[in-house]
């Protein structure tokens, strides 16, 4: 296998390469302190206030996509092959305002300032995708930007009036695309990348078996995906990660092929790469997935990740696990299929043996039964669940036949509702069995309180859940909402 010894990216307008680059350093620092592209701000650390967002473009089977991102979050290492774009390049290099920034001035959408370079990256690049977006994109594409002065009316009416100052096509991140995908392309040599800071590692592998490789005679390295959550091992927690494993280059995780039978996807895919597979085939998850962070993290965030990580409160094994999902496990040549549910064995341990990784995620297509998927927490945009269900009943003749209740945030890892679910089965669908069955989660969950919330909510909450199931898979939203 040929190695390379130094990363290599387009930053803004030149060509950066780096050798010396530890596991563990970030962007943002790169761009601050090394660089001094001080447009970009630290606020958070953690990915949650949007402060730190820049667009990186990297090339697909689609072609250029750039993404916003949070750079506080996002490691120098994962950036091979790609293009950094802060807020000092979008004016081009005549020096004029973007259209974006101009829209902002004229509509009063800064007050402090702080926020702004990061909101407006956001909106750039949802302009570049909608040039005439709906309040509702808006909304959407600044979950993960968090403004405390200017209030979020006058940048919504800014991100609708851009088109008054310019047009994407005129734009020069536009006009040189051809140019920043030649380059890209170039950049892609099919090599193992291997850099170093000090004793801090970073290896990027040539491809999927080449990461099987890796991990072999690496068995207790650290995988870094979308860095969503080990991003914050760092920043927060100042834990060293040598050596680690950066796959989210890798396009052998990031394959989703579509069956009669299941939808399958690489365990790299993001959850902005899966949205469009996810709403067409499980629609009711489609208002869920956007309530998954903010678009900065969806960006970067991966769904094998989600569930490698173990997390109680994922997201997404919840809403997976009811719908019969299973994982593949890799280790060196050999897969095992494992059911996801029995992935998790207790908090902080997984059935994943030393050197063996998730390489993918399958999911049963569904075209019967009842679904739903709900996610509670304290912010409605961009916050940690505290609790997360996904349900799955099917009824025939009048009569419940199966279910599957998953849920979050109740117990120490993602867990089934074994009593809840006997006692849905053979009892008619109604208002009352679904009450009965909400009675038992006693029997199920005993959960913690902590500073997401109290013992007694999240149970209170969870058997309310039964309740909003049965009126809205019975078309009764106006008792709903009024309930």
């Amino acid at each position: 296998m040929q190695h390379r010894s130094e990363i290599r990216f387009l930053l803004n307008g030149r060509n950066v390469a780096l050798s010396d680059v530890g596991a563990d350093g970030t962007l943002l620092d790169f761009l601050r302190i090394d660089q001094r592209l001080t447009g970009s701000k630290e606020g958070c650390a953690e990915g949650d206030c949007g402060a730190c967002t820049v667009m990186v473009g990297r090339l697909t089977d689609g072609g250029l996509v750039y993404e916003p991102v949070n750079a506080c979050i996002r490691f120098l290492a994962s950036l091979d092959g790609c293009h950094v774009v802060t807020i000092e390049y979008l004016g081009g290099p005549n020096g004029r305002l973007s259209a974006v920034q101009q829209a902002m001035v004229e509509h009063h959408g800064s007050q402090c300032g702080f926020c702004t370079p990061g909101i407006v990256m956001s909106l750039y690049a949802l302009w570049m995708q909608h040039e005439h977006p709906t309040v509702k994109q808006v909304e959407t594409a600044l979950q993960g930007n968090l403004c405390r002065c200017t209030g979020y009316a006058p940048i919504i009416r800014a991100a609708q009036e851009v088109t008054n100052f310019g047009t994407p096509s005129a734009e020069h991140l536009t006009t040189e695309r051809d140019s920043v995908v030649a380059a890209l392309s170039s950049l892609r040599d099919g090599k193992r990348v291997e850099v170093a800071k000090g004793d801090s590692r970073a290896i990027l592998p040539a491809d999927v078996d080449d990461l099987a490789r890796i991990l072999e005679t690496e068995p207790t390295a650290t995988i870094v995906a979308g860095s969503t959550d080990v991003g914050l091992w760092v920043t927060k927690f100042l834990k060293q990660l040598s050596p680690a494993v950066f796959i989210g280059q890798l396009d052998g995780l990031k394959e989703i092929a579509v069956t009669e039978d299941a939808v399958t996807m690489g365990a790299g895919v993001t959850y902005t790469e899966a949205q469009d597979v996810i709403a067409q085939h499980y629609p009711h998850l489609s208002e869920y997935w956007d309530r998954i962070a903010g678009w900065q993290v969806r960006n970067m965030g991966t769904v094998g990740g989600n569930i490698a990580n173990g997390s109680p409160i994922g997201d997404t094994p919840p809403v997976l696990i009811a719908l019969g999902a299973c994982i593949t496990l890799r280790k060196g040549d050999t897969r095992r299929v494992l059911p996801l549910e029995e992935f998790f064995i207790a908090y902080g341990k997984q059935d994943r043996a030393a050197g063996e990784f998730v390489e993918s995620i399958t999911i049963p297509r569904v075209s019967t039964g009842y679904h739903a998927a709900y996610k509670i927490s304290k912010r409605r945009d961009e916050d940690i669940s505290s609790l997360a269900v996904g349900m799955t009943v099917q009824v025939e003749n009048g009569m419940i036949t199966a279910a599957v209740l998953a849920f979050g945030g109740m117990a120490a890892t993602p867990k089934r509702a074994a009593a809840a679910e006997a006692a849905l089965v053979g009892q008619p669908w109604s208002e009352a069995t679904l009450a009965a069955a909400a009675d038992k989660l006693p029997e199920d969950f005993q959960p913690l309180t902590d500073m997401r919330a109290s013992s007694d909510y999240r149970m209170k909450v969870a058997q309310n859940l039964f309740r909003r199931f049965w009126h809205e898979t019975n078309g009764d939203t106006a008792r709903l909402a009024s309930a």
